[in-house]
């Protein structure tokens, strides 16, 4: 698995911007209809500059990943210590620094939509493969809520040494 061309700046928040989806990317939402809405229990992928993202098309382009405030740190907790029997420590199998162990991919840095969809993919049983049988027992008791916290704070990890959190 290749690492990320552009690592998403993390904010976390209470409110986002209100988007719409434009091809399949959340943009935010300008003239009537523009403001802001809660959160909840959600990541907001968007694209800092729309223009740069989708008129030229750029692969460099920036995204924001909004999560939930305190959801990085909640998600660090679970990733870390496996939350008192919820699930098991990422670092068990992807590595301390979650760049990855041997034949299972890294996961620090990984934008939180691809995240999200592995794991909900998991849990529901709509993927498979020798090495997803051994994630669904890791993700089987996991609420939604913890899959958010998570997903902010693999992603939130350095891919190349930097932090990428933002608070």
């Amino acid at each position: 698995m290749a690492k990320p061309a552009v690592n998403p700046q993390k904010v976390e928040t209470s409110t986002v911007p209100k988007v719409q989806s434009n091809g399949g990317i959340w943009v935010p939402i300008e003239g009537e209809g523009a403001g802001k809405e809660p959160i909840g229990v959600r990541i907001l992928e968007t694209p800092e500059n729309v223009e740069f993202t989708e008129v030229f098309r750029s692969p460099r382009s920036g995204v924001i990943a909004y999560a939930p405030v305190g959801s990085i740190r909640k998600g660090e907790v679970l990733a870390r210590t496996g939350g008192n029997g919820k699930t098991i420590a990422c670092a068990n199998c992807h590595g301390p620094d979650l760049l990855g162990m041997g034949p299972v991919p890294g996961i620090a840095g990984r934008s939180p939509s691809y995240l999200a969809r592995e794991l909900y993919d998991m849990q529901a049983g709509t993927r498979n493969g020798e090495w997803t049988q051994l994630m669904k027992p890791v993700v089987a008791k996991l609420t939604s809520e913890d899959l958010v916290n998570i997903i902010a704070y693999v992603s939130s990890r350095p891919v190349n040494g930097a932090a990428t959190a933002t608070k």
